[in-house]
């Protein structure tokens, strides 16, 4: 299983429609078109013999690699460094302007050779429909077109009028090979592009350099907008960028991870498909992006969500599915490519997901909970998204009881758990807070009094007095790192002595040298087989949760360490191994939501400690009392 590069050794670009992973090998790997959650047309990394590839790297010799942005760009440059000289690939893709949906999208890949000389090899091999669909190629003067599936791909070379042809290319077998030397100074290229309108063309330098200074002044204007002034900026501003480049710009919604099927273990069966855009995650967001000042993203992101809100077409078990499509549409039929090996083997590969019809109550919280702070930013509901709101909470008034699957999606039968009732506590509270601070119509003496008997029935029946600690579900004493978000909600005070001695368990035995496991699976059977690495957006969480319990020393530590797992470009995947390898969907959005978001509280919290300030009230998260610092802007 050599032939697969480690999921850390990628590079993301975008155009905020689709995305595509680029290895530190010059290959991309991963690439589905026109839209995240479309078939792929590079998949390699899925299947290194049948997935496809877009590779460019030296032809001969050995070489060294190095990867990095462009500076505050999403501009990838991977380095060659030969004996004979170094040379550096720069990908791209161009963001179309206005938030239309296209099937037209462009993969640039500018070639440069810097010192000395360099012999480029291009190597482009698609393999439609998850390689499912064959295809065909029709080679031209100026460049190629490959077509199948319905789908149409057009290679436009990078030349200007006085080359001397330099690039010797041949067709073999359906794909392109073929190779550019260079001498240090020149810049050629190509551009693949879906959906052309026109057949292959020759692209001169200066409009090669003008879409190259176009992608960089839209990237660095956009990251102006960012208001983060604290202790870890650019890891702060590496997240955004890479979570604006899993937003699908045309709805606003975010999906949890631009890949499929990559494992949470190596040859295990927890391989998901990530490529669409789950309530909870999104609405995550809403925080992050607002506490960076993107109002413009969290404003799009709460019309996503209250167009679901609307539609209420959750089905029969529920108002709200858990997870949509980016365009939300709910088709998530889950199915499995069984002639793909899988990443280093672990099958099965899955498309879909399965749990997308699950019942997850903690979803109807981090809805009302973002809709409530963007709220307080000025982005408010209109008349119509209250009263569809109003209709969910009424439901959730009769069903807020039900056992379910939880927040981690298990497959081994439903349960009372303790976070799916603490966020069902949230959704009341935030709704009693909204109608009576806006003066909404809303039934307050049921939602209030349904409020209240979630309270008591958490500390009543979460609480495990053996274990001295909030446990997963009621009846056991299995820990869940889910809910270190007890505090951060303002459903305990962080110095309460029933949340300090959970978070001390915590301490003992979900914490592996400042990592943090979402539970043990060998303690909480999960209805899967195999076992899992520690869970990055819980380790993010654990800082959050140290700080506002005023642990600054230990919450530092754990963030200080918690940046050294990530890749060499500063993205996360969703989990981390024993090995420090990282496992599972790359790069994951919670993650990097759940970095920003340690990263504001942990810094805001050392600044008051450094100048003694008072701690805010206890108990209340800082996001709950913050004044709009907007104006009034309805969503929708």
């Amino acid at each position: 299983m050599d032939d697969y590069p480690l999921i850390a050794d990628h590079g993301l670009i975008g155009d905020l429609q689709t995305a595509a992973l680029v290895s530190t090998d010059g290959s991309i790997d991963w690439f589905c078109c026109p839209r995240f959650d479309s078939p792929s047309v590079f998949g390699a990394l899925l299947d290194h013999g049948r997935g496809g590839y877009f590779r460019v790297s030296p032809s001969r010799g050995a070489y060294s690699v190095k990867q990095l942005y462009h500076p505050n760009t999403a501009i990838l440059i991977t380095r060659f460094m030969t004996e004979e000289g170094a040379g550096e690939v720069v990908d791209f893709m161009p963001v179309s302007r206005g938030l239309a949906a296209t099937r037209n999208h462009r993969l640039v890949r500018m070639l440069r050779c810097v010192r000395g000389r360099m012999e480029f090899k291009v190597e482009i091999a698609p393999r439609f429909d998850y390689g499912r669909s064959p295809h065909e190629l029709h080679v031209s003067e100026y460049g190629a077109v490959f077509t199948g599936n319905g789908m149409e791909l057009t290679l436009h070379t990078v030349r200007e009028p006085d080359d001397a042809r330099p690039a010797h290319g041949r067709s073999v077998g359906g794909d392109i090979h073929a190779v550019l030397p260079l001498e240090a100074g020149q810049q050629r290229g190509v551009v693949l592009e879906s959906f052309a309108d026109g057949p292959p063309r020759e692209i001169h330098a200066a409009e090669f350099q003008q879409l190259f200074d176009d992608t960089v002044r839209y990237w660095r204007t956009w990251l102006s907008r960012s208001q983060y002034i604290g202790r870890w900026r650019e890891a702060v501003e590496r997240s955004a960028i890479t979570l604006k480049l899993m937003t699908y710009a045309p709805s606003g919604a975010m999906v949890a991870a631009p890949t499929a099927g990559l494992p949470e273990q190596l040859g295990g069966e927890r391989n998901w498909d990530y490529r669409y855009t789950w309530i909870r995650d999104a609405s995550f967001s809403v925080y992050a992006l607002l506490g960076l000042g993107f109002t413009e993203e969290a404003a799009a992101f709460i019309n996503w969500l209250r167009d679901r809100v609307r539609e209420q077409a959750g089905g029969r078990s529920s108002p709200l599915n858990i997870m949509y499509r980016v365009d939300g549409s709910a088709d998530l039929t889950e199915e499995v490519l069984d002639h793909w090996e899988g990443y280093r083997g672990s099958r099965p590969v899955r498309i879909g997901n399965g749990a997308a019809d699950q019942l997850q109550l903690d979803i109807y919280g981090e809805a009302l909970d973002s809709i409530s702070f963007a709220d307080r930013r000025g982005i408010q509901l209109d008349h119509r998204g209250w009263i569809s709101l109003s209709t969910i909470m009424d439901w959730l008034t009769e069903h807020w009881d039900q056992p379910d699957e939880g927040i981690w999606e298990t497959r081994g039968g439903r349960q009372d758990f303790t976070y799916g009732r603490l966020m069902s506590w949230v959704a009341f509270d935030r709704a009693v807070r909204l109608a009576a601070e806006r003066g909404r119509p809303a039934d307050l003496p049921s939602w209030t009094t349904e409020r209240d008997k979630i309270y008591a029935e958490i500390m009543e029946r979460g609480w495990n007095p053996e274990r001295q600690a909030f446990v997963q579900h009621y009846g056991s004493d299995v820990l869940d790192s889910s809910l270190l978000r007890m505090s951060t909600v303002g459903f305990i005070a962080p110095h309460d002595p029933m949340w300090t001695s959970t978070l001390a368990a915590m301490d003992q035995e979900l914490v592996s040298d400042s990592l943090v496991y979402r539970y043990n699976p060998s303690a909480s059977p999960d209805g899967l087989q195999g076992s899992e690495g520690t869970f990055s957006l819980c380790t993010f969480s654990y800082v959050d949760a140290l700080a506002r319990a005023g642990r600054l020393d230990q919450a530092r530590l754990v963030f200080e360490k918690m940046l050294t797992y990530t890749n060499h470009l500063g993205m996360y995947s969703e989990e981390v191994a024993v090995t420090g390898e990282q496992l599972g969907n790359f790069p994951q959005a919670f993650t990097h939501l759940a970095l920003i978001d340690a990263a504001i509280t942990l810094d805001r919290a050392l600044t008051r400690a450094a100048h003694n300030a008072p701690p805010v009230a206890v108990g209340i998260p800082p996001r709950t009392v913050d004044e709009p610092s907007d104006p009034a802007r309805p969503a929708g």
